[in-house]
């Protein structure tokens, strides 16, 4: 069992990298599809993996939660309840699958095999997940927003989750001893 310290050190590891989430989805996001500007590219995903291979792929999914809420609230509050709900189920797809992958043996080329199917992983539950709740959330019907799977929806997530897969992986052996202190 964990002690007091340790329980302390994690929870402020997570607290720092959520808070970097925010910071990051604040000041860098842009359209990455022309034809559907209002799917932004942020690299706010990259502290949450790096969380998700230091801490584990619980950890993962406590920082999309927090990360989620706390953006949806401030930096982001114009999506809404909409946004908070498809960063939760497309990030959390993502470190989910990531990280049960990551923790399974990790290595280099196991990271690149996390990072891959966790990127397929999230694109292919954005789907279902644009199919049903931007119809709510946009008003439009659910035969545009079908027509703007093949060409932005499923592009951008693969772009999205692609980049920040890159720069997870650039940056986590470097920043990794700083996680397992």
């Amino acid at each position: 069992m964990e002690n007091v310290s340790t329980k302390t050190n994690t929870m402020a590891k997570l607290g720092i990298l959520a808070a970097i989430s925010v910071v990051l989805v604040a000041i860098v996001h842009f359209p990455l599809i022309p034809a559907a500007s209002f799917l932004e590219y942020d690299p706010a995903d990259v502290p949450i993996l790096l969380g998700t291979f230091a801490l584990g792929p619980a950890a993962g999914l406590l920082l999309t939660v927090t990360a989620s809420v706390i953006q949806g609230v401030t930096v982001s509050a114009a999506s809404s309840w909409y946004g908070i709900v498809m960063h939760i189920i497309a990030t959390g797809t993502y470190v989910l699958v990531a990280g049960n992958i990551y923790r399974q043996n990790k290595t280099k080329k196991q990271a690149v095999l996390a990072l891959f199917c966790g990127t397929l992983a999230m694109a292919a539950v954005m789907v279902p997940a644009n199919l049903f709740i931007t119809p709510v959330f946009m008003g439009a019907p659910r035969e545009v927003v079908a027509g703007m799977i093949p060409t932005a929806i499923l592009p951008f997530n693969l772009l999205k989750a692609g980049i920040n897969s890159v720069i997870t992986f650039v940056l986590y052996k470097r920043v990794s001893p700083l996680l397992h202190r």
